[in-house]
């Protein structure tokens, strides 16, 4: 990962309006299903951004929120001034402490490799209580990778946001694709564009489950039925 993308970065201030919190209440709700199911009452979320998905877990869970961006944090603690925040990298931050249950949302793609994927796990696997449940949210595999371009906007007041997504693969062969965005951002009269250009990873299924086995999960892939197409499954374990 090399350097933070612009989104989490200089745009980190626009992130309400390029990601609605409303738009997460539905994959939220997904997720609980699986920590309700253990009894987890304690959270910590890796790659939290800006908290939209802790805003919605915090009506029956304990969670503690960590992202690298300390602008995202920023904005997290405007919808979740309540809740512990710690800036840290997922590969390896080590808070001395376990929790009933970890989450890593779509922030797991900026894994690149299959050694900071593993990293990033074994920081999952360092904090979660013995027995306790781990949940893994990738965008894609890559049996379910599909190029694609999509656009959305959103306003509120004076302020706007447009943007392009464009999701493509130059090497089929290696384990990245290129994750890439067009923003126009306006401000009252003031119209800016920004290109943000993002590599993140795409790894076969078994990669997935491997990897998080060899770290010390008991570990499947889950139909998710919880994001209109957009993904296809997620990855839950169990520590043993």
């Amino acid at each position: 990962m090399k350097g933070q993308p612009k989104l989490y970065g200089e745009l980190a201030g626009w992130w309400q309006l390029i990601s609605p919190t409303e738009d997460y209440a539905d994959e939220a709700a997904f997720f609980a299903e699986f920590f309700l199911a253990e009894n987890v009452e304690t959270i910590l979320e890796l790659g939290s951004g800006g908290g939209n998905v802790a805003w919605f877990l915090k009506r029956n869970f304990s969670p503690t929120l960590a992202d690298i961006s300390a602008g995202m944090l920023a904005q997290s603690k405007k919808q979740n001034p309540e809740l512990e925040h710690i800036e840290g990298d997922m590969r390896t931050l080590r808070l001395g402490r376990t929790f009933d249950g970890v989450l890593i949302h779509d922030a797991i793609m900026y894994m690149t490799t299959e050694e900071d994927l593993r990293a990033a796990f074994a920081t999952a696997h360092e904090h979660c209580k013995p027995g306790g449940t781990v949940v893994i949210v990738p965008d894609f595999v890559a049996e379910t990778f599909v190029p694609e371009t999509t656009h959305e906007g959103t306003d509120d007041g004076g302020r706007g946001v447009r943007y392009m997504e464009w999701t493509w693969d130059p090497d089929p062969d290696d384990t990245q694709v290129n994750y890439e965005f067009i923003l126009a951002l306006k401000e009252g009269d003031d119209l800016r564009t920004v290109v943000d250009r993002q590599i993140v990873g795409v790894f076969a299924r078994a990669t997935w489950l491997r990897l998080l086995r060899d770290v010390g999960f008991e570990a499947r892939s889950v139909l998710d039925s919880s994001s209109e197409g957009e993904r296809s499954e997620v990855f839950v374990g169990r520590k043993r």
